[in-house]
């Protein structure tokens, strides 16, 4: 298992331009989050991102049950699930693989820590794609012979061995 940091450590800004900035994470430092708590009943929590700088910067706030506020008004109704989340994730393409192998294991630990652990998003789903995507350096599938129903062709491909197996 990867070891989690105590506490925040704030982002370390990095203007590669065009108006937005990246959290600095290597090797030897990335930035992570505080332990996620739930909110009081009646109140909420906000977690923002901006371009200026802002990297998931929590606030809390209180549900209000008068009508009478102006702006914004939304309506929740507790009592009415229509779906169950099972979690939150990204999508492992190739190109993020091969990016991810690039870098040194300490940087990789880092970086798969910041999305994964309590430290970081906590992410707990990813989709592996099939064969290639449009994130894919080549087409590729995993039997190209016409009519193999019984899949006698089936094949995996050094992209599936070395970065998504």
């Amino acid at each position: 298992t990867l070891p989690c940091f105590p506490g925040a450590r704030p982002c370390i800004p990095k203007d590669f331009g065009h108006g937005s900035v990246v959290c600095v994470c290597n090797a030897t430092y990335c930035d992570t989050l505080d332990a996620l708590v739930l909110p009081a009943p009646g109140s909420y929590v906000r977690y923002e991102s901006s371009k200026a700088g802002k990297r998931l910067e929590r606030s809390e706030g209180s549900f209000q049950s008068s009508l009478r506020t102006p702006g914004l008004l939304l309506t929740l109704n507790i009592s009415a699930l229509y779906q169950h989340v099972k979690g939150f994730g990204g999508s492992l393409s190739d190109a993020a693989a091969m990016n991810i192998l690039k870098l040194s294991r300490p940087a990789q630990d880092n970086l798969l820590r910041s999305y994964f652990s309590e430290s970081g998003i906590e992410y707990n789903l990813v989709r592996v794609p099939m064969a290639c995507s449009d994130f894919s350096v080549r087409p590729y599938s995993y039997d190209d012979v016409p009519d193999d129903y019984e899949l006698k062709h089936f094949r995996l491909v050094d992209e599936d061995v070395k970065m998504k197996v």
